[in-house]
Formats: C-alpha cells, structure tokens, sequence
C-alpha cells in the first residue's frame, strides 16, 4: 500500500464505514421531517439530514476511484448485510430527546475524525476534512445548544435528556469500533486509530453534557476518562440488528422499482 495513493481492502472498508455511516444517519434524522416538535427544528433537522446525505455521497466518490462502482450503485444495490455503518446510526428515531443526544454524540466524532484527516497522508483526505468541517462547525453548535437548553430547562426535559444518554452512550462508542485491518492504516499514517479518536471524543462531550447536568457512564483511570459501558460494536464487522435491514429496504425501495431507470 503506498502512503501517495492507498489502495486495498483496509482503505475501502474505512471509507465505506464513513460512507454508510452518514448515509443512515441522514436517513434517520430525515424522518423528523414533518413531524419535529417544533418548526424550527423540522428545518434544521431536514437540512442536517440533507448534509449527511451530501457527505455519503462524499465519501462514495472517493470510494469509487477504488471500486470502480458509483455512489448509486453502492447506496441502493448492496444487501443490508453488505453496510458496515456503526449500530448507532441504525437505530429508530426514537423520541425528540435521542435524536438530539445521538446527533450531539455523532457531530462531535465526526470533527474529531475529519480533524485528524488534516493531517493524513492520504491526499484526498485533507481537502475533503476541510470541506465537512466547516459543516459540522454548525451542527455542532445547533446540537450543542440544544443539549445545554434540553439538559436542565425542566424536570421533563431533564429526564428524558438523561434517559437519551444512558441509552445512547454505550451506542455511540461502537463509533470507534475496530475496523478491518485499522493497523495498516494507522502504520500508513491514514488516520491515528479509533481508540485516540475515543479518548479525544470523550474530552470533548463530557463537559458539554455535565454543564447541561447529564451524567456520563465514565470513569477517571490514571487521570484518563473511560467508559463505564460496554460498547454496542458489530456494525463494522456487518452483525446488524433488523433496524437496518428495515432502513435499507425503505432507503431502496424506489430506486429498485425501476431497475435500470435513468432519473
């Protein structure tokens, strides 16, 4: 594998995670549509879906250099068996409360990650972190005022903001699961690894969520944070629950009526 241009089964199963990643989460949040609490948040929901979708594509066109398959045809012509999206971006919407919690979680990661592709020898890497980021600055912020205003507002608010982290919490760390071959990449200079990537992530959200009085499910071991709860990890090894095989059929289902069809 060469530094300049990368190739192989460990660049593509990374850049299929990313890919799939946001091509569920985009998926997810799309579903608020129509139906957020508030006006508001309809739009600013169905505009961060639309952004994840946008940064699916993204990463399928960098796939596709590799592949030699377009973006369509690796979004809608795959088996549910075939993503290996992280569970946490599968699972259903579940109530107003999650959805911010699990969005919150996911951005935060994500500038994370595109922050270390700044610096990565793969070339394509910078110039696409640089673009998203300025993205997910604005998911962030939106997210991230959400949580401090929903964290304490009410006694309601505060318990359902607090249910949504106790469940989400343990979903979001199978972000970092281990990929396929993450050695390579990491000896490649590709990426610094999911388990520095966790413990940047973890500096990062505890003191939004604990000014917001939520409490973590982490611990201080030798003056680093840890979690406290297993991760929910198997979506990058392709062991999914049903909640995906519904999404992709939902994601598929035009697409696959026509086959063929030019749109």
């Amino acid at each position: 594998m060469s530094t300049n241009n990368p190739s192989g089964e460990a660049l593509q199963a990374f850049l299929f995670s990313l890919a799939d990643d946001e091509l569920a989460l985009g998926h997810r949040n799309s579903e608020w549509t129509g139906h957020s609490p508030i006006l508001e948040e309809d739009i600013a929901f169905s505009n961060i879906a639309q952004d994840e979708l946008g940064h699916s594509l993204v990463w399928y066109t960098e796939l596709e250099k590799h592949t030699g398959k377009t973006p369509d045809a690796m979004a809608f012509e795959r088996a549910w068996q075939q993503f290996t999206c992280c569970r946490f971006v599968t699972y259903p919407k579940g109530d107003f409360a999650y959805t911010v919690v699990r969005q919150f979680l996911f951005d935060a990661a994500e500038e994370v990650r595109l922050t270390s592709f700044l610096r990565s020898s793969y070339p394509s890497f910078a110039d696409i972190a640089g673009k998203l980021l300025r993205e997910e600055e604005y998911h962030l912020l939106h997210l991230r005022g959400l949580v401090e205003r929903l964290g304490d507002a009410t006694e309601e608010s505060h318990r359902r903001m607090q249910t949504a982290v106790s469940m989400a919490f343990p979903q979001a760390l199978g972000i970092f699961e281990k990929l396929k071959e993450e050695e390579v990449l990491i000896g490649e200079g590709i990426f610094p690894g999911n388990d520095k990537l966790q413990s940047q992530w973890l500096s990062n959200v505890t003191p939004v969520l604990q000014s917001a009085s939520l409490v973590l499910p982490i611990q201080q071991q030798n003056g680093i944070m840890a979690p406290q709860s297993k991760a929910d990890t198997g979506g990058r090894a392709g062991n999914h629950t049903p909640h995906l095989q519904q999404l992709v059929e939902d994601l598929q289902i035009v697409y696959k009526a026509v086959p063929g069809a030019s749109w």
